[in-house]
């Protein structure tokens, strides 16, 4: 497998972001190339820079225009994109360029409290007035319909009914944690290993 570069695209505070750089610190076949985020305060960005990762702020009109967003990928020589904590739509002009190319990480166990408006807060709230009794994170591919694309995995965490959504936020991003970068990790050699 030759070297991988990844993308991470952010909207936040970076804990994914920061765990992918640290996974892949001195990988011989994966290196993060660029973070890219749609807000110039994300948090992200500045863990990123620490960790000695390029950065990109990418607002909504340079997001939306293809003369912007593609010489951006090309100039870091992006093979691969990966969505962790990323809110607006991804245009179809990247989803095209990047087939089955770009991921996104979902808090919760999709097809259930996806779509517009399911993020952060919002989902672990929809599953406590649910009443789940568990929950979890899924790993997709992007598509142009939010939160549609084929499920890659998921990993679930039982709830109890004292649970909080600030407990269950925090027993779904230990999901997070432990998984997302060997996922990543696995894609990346299925895909680029051909």
């Amino acid at each position: 497998m030759t070297k991988v570069n990844l993308a991470i695209f952010v909207s936040g505070s970076g804990t994914n972001c920061e765990n992918i750089i640290k996974y892949f610190a001195g990988s011989e076949r994966v290196r993060c190339a660029l973070v890219v985020s749609n807000k110039a305060d994300a948090y992200a960005l500045v863990r990123a820079e620490r960790l000695g990762v390029p950065t990109a702020v990418v607002g909504k009109p340079q997001l939306n225009d293809a003369d912007f967003l593609m010489p951006l990928m090309r100039r870091y020589a992006v093979d691969f994109i990966v969505l962790a904590g990323f809110l607006p739509l991804v245009p179809n002009f990247l989803i095209d360029a990047y087939p089955r190319r770009i991921i996104n990480i979902h808090p919760a166990l999709l097809p259930k409290y996806g779509g517009k408006g399911m993020w952060g807060h919002h989902v672990h709230e929809a599953v406590k007035a649910a009443g789940e009794t568990e929950t979890g994170m899924t790993v997709h591919y992007v598509t142009p319909v939010c939160d549609s694309g084929d499920i890659i995995v998921q990993y679930r965490v039982a709830l109890s009914p004292d649970d909080t959504p600030d407990d269950i936020a925090a027993k779904e991003h230990v999901l997070e944690m432990e998984h997302f970068p060997k996922v990543i990790e696995e894609l990346l050699e299925k895909e680029f290993s051909k």
